[in-house]
């Protein structure tokens, strides 16, 4: 029901606000429950949102062969795993220490609410990019205590990222989403409105991580990832330029399970090379 690479999506993030934080490897417990808190963030939220859309999914073809409304799984399994995902979430943010457990409620009202926006605003797709952007930042609050610049701008940079490709995978529903009367970004704003929008969000997220990169006195290696990332959103972009969707799948899950690893990897190996190169000092 919940697949893998929805956690892979904002887990280099999450894993990168720590090691920003820790300006190197964070303590391993905490490096341990912060993808405690990602699993179960990511589990709850995922299992509410087919909770809450089970009805629409079952009407939508392209989303009836989901394993609620197919039948595959219970909504009382559904529940149970919805209950344990929130359990799991709550104990690790209880564990990372007293900012990210005073925090939690907020960061659950708002993964969870995001299932309900498409019912009100057309805007979902952004409160989607602010579920995303907490993986970063309270990474960040976990190993520090505290909110700071640069966390806020790779949050930034993920909630526009996460909105840009959430408004190109939601052209898939555009028609069956207006004869519901749900809101999306491409039922208000049509095709050519959302592809345009979409990149916006996409030049937004450079812009964020430049900054980032800048203000975490980033190197070679952090800017030769974020070129790389820059060269996967326009690769993105152009694979659904004219609202062709048949290639969608590559440009929303290949292309965007890459971007935060890349980015991390960038970090890491700068990182990495500055420590050995500064060993034998």
């Amino acid at each position: 029901m919940i697949k893998f690479e929805h956690t892979v999506f904002a887990l280099p993030f999450a894993l990168l606000g720590a090691m920003g934080a820790a300006q190197g490897l964070p303590p391993l417990r905490t490096a341990l429950w912060i993808l405690v808190a990602m699993v179960g963030a990511r589990t709850a939220a995922m299992t509410f949102n087919r909770l809450v859309d089970m009805d629409v999914d079952a009407e939508n073809p392209r989303t009836a062969s989901r394993a609620l409304p197919a039948g595959r799984v219970s909504k009382a399994a559904a529940m149970a795993l919805l209950g344990a995902g929130i359990i799991l979430f709550g104990l690790a943010a209880g564990a990372l220490g007293p900012l990210t457990w005073a925090l939690s409620p907020v960061a659950l009202l708002i993964i969870l609410g995001y299932s309900l926006c498409k019912r009100f605003t057309a805007w979902a797709h952004v409160v989607l990019g602010l579920s995303l952007s907490g993986a970063p930042l309270g990474a960040w609050i976990a190993v520090s205590g505290r909110i700071e610049a640069p966390a806020l701008w790779l949050s930034a940079g993920v909630l526009s990222w996460t909105a840009g490709f959430d408004i190109l995978y939601s052209l898939q529903d555009e028609a069956f989403d207006r004869s519901k009367g749900l809101h999306s970004i491409p039922s208000r704003l049509g095709t050519r409105g959302a592809l345009l929008l979409s990149r916006a969000m996409h030049l937004l997220a450079l812009a964020c991580w430049g900054v980032f990169n800048h203000q975490m006195g980033g190197h070679l290696l952090p800017w030769a990832a974020w070129g790389v990332v820059a060269a996967m959103l326009a690769r993105e972009q152009w694979l659904v330029r004219s609202g062709d969707l048949t290639h969608i799948d590559q440009a929303f899950f290949t292309l965007n399970s890459l971007i935060g690893l890349v980015f991390f990897v960038g970090h890491a190996l700068e990182y990495w090379l500055s420590r050995s190169l500064l060993a034998p000092l």
